[in-house]
């Protein structure tokens, strides 16, 4: 069974999250810009490991996924998004993400909370260059797959 949310009057699509046992539910969105730029956040003092990263969180008791996504960006990067489309769930160290690619409508990196020191606009070559994660790049990987069947 596949599930449907409303967002912004269109269907958002996405199959189930099937949760994996010892893992934590969270979710995230690679934000991207009309042009192809997507957004990464600089986490405050490397947390985590990381450099630069998508912003991403663990899901709260009650809140869905699309709601954490939405919280997280916005708490993390000082953007409000909205999901268009998810891109796919991905295995973390700890955690289990769900990933959907979102787009600006409003916000400012101004508005940044203190999870993060800075927010990077970039092309996704760029990207690339930045993240030093694999299961970052993975979340990449498939967004380059994502435009490829959208093209």
């Amino acid at each position: 069974m596949v599930d449907a949310a409303c967002i912004g009057g269109a269907t958002l699509v996405e199959p189930p999250f099937l949760l994996p046992p010892g893992k934590q539910a969270a979710a995230g969105a690679v934000v991207r810009e009309a042009d192809g730029r997507i957004w990464l956040v600089a986490p405050s003092n490397g947390f985590g490991g990381y450099a630069v990263t998508f912003p991403k969180g663990r899901v709260e008791p009650g809140l869905p996924l699309q709601a954490t996504a939405i919280r997280e960006v916005w708490e993390e990067s000082g953007l409000l998004v909205e999901p268009v489309a998810w891109l796919g769930d991905f295995p973390r160290t700890q955690t289990f993400t769900r990933f959907y690619i979102a787009r600006r409508i409003g916000g400012h990196p101004a508005h940044m909370g203190w999870e993060s020191q800075a927010v990077h606009l970039v092309t996704p070559t760029q990207a690339r260059g930045l993240l030093h994660r694999d299961t970052d790049h993975a979340v990449l990987d498939a967004l380059d797959a994502f435009e490829a069947h959208q093209a």
